[in-house]
């Protein structure tokens, strides 16, 4: 049997194929970690007041509470990012003066889009929000 030399090509095409091979397996036989949130706001349940409000200004979160349904806004305006305030009638920016409902709906200018809504996890009485 002749030795024929291999060529470069088929040398650098065989190392790279093998690479490949390589990773594909690799990320098919190690084990997935699952990404933790971080946790900006952890409170019970039972503190959140009915029709009531807990504001969190170092997170810049409220929790608001509507009978048994808990949810989270963001307190960052959507207009120019200045921290609003929440009211008895809803949330207000003190910048511009746009004006939010409980919800997060704009209900008066110069913001154009609604407060975001954070994601909440809830267990065993207790509710945290997740950062971002």
């Amino acid at each position: 049997m002749e030795n024929v030399p291999q060529s470069r090509r088929s040398f650098i095409t065989t190392i790279a194929l093998m690479l490949g091979s390589a990773g594909l397996l690799w990320r098919y036989l190690t084990p997935r970690t699952v990404k933790r949130r971080k946790v900006a706001v952890r409170v019970a349940r039972s503190e959140i007041p009915p029709r009531g409000a807990l504001v969190y200004r170092e997170a810049r979160v409220a929790l608001l509470r509507e009978a048994e349904t808990v949810y989270a806004l963001d307190l960052v305006c959507t207009h120019l990012g200045c921290t609003v305030t929440v009211t008895s009638d809803g949330l207000s920016c003190p910048c511009h003066g746009s004006r939010f409902d409980r919800q997060g709906k704009v209900l008066q200018g110069p913001a154009d889009r609604p407060l975001r809504r954070l994601e909440l996890v809830e267990a065993d009485g207790v509710v945290e929000v997740l950062e971002g």
